[in-house]
């Protein structure tokens, strides 16, 4: 299992799935998470690429990429 941060519903979050051997990614869960939890520059850096990169919305039990 992996984790990466990510925007989900506007807000910081980790965001935990697997790879398929397909290439597609399967989303089990998110947590929500303040900045300010992680105080190295090497996670802040992370924070600040990911978010970047990936933007979810989750309704209806459901995630969908942003962008």
């Amino acid at each position: 299992m992996y984790w990466s941060f990510a925007v989900v519903n506007n807000r910081l979050a980790e965001v935990f799935f697997d790879k398929t051997k397909k290439g597609t990614t399967k989303i089990h869960g998110h947590c929500y998470v303040k900045k300010e939890e992680y105080k190295t520059k090497k996670e802040q850096l992370w924070i600040k690429k990911d978010c970047e990169r990936i933007r979810l919305v989750y309704r209806n039990k459901k995630y969908r990429k942003i962008g």
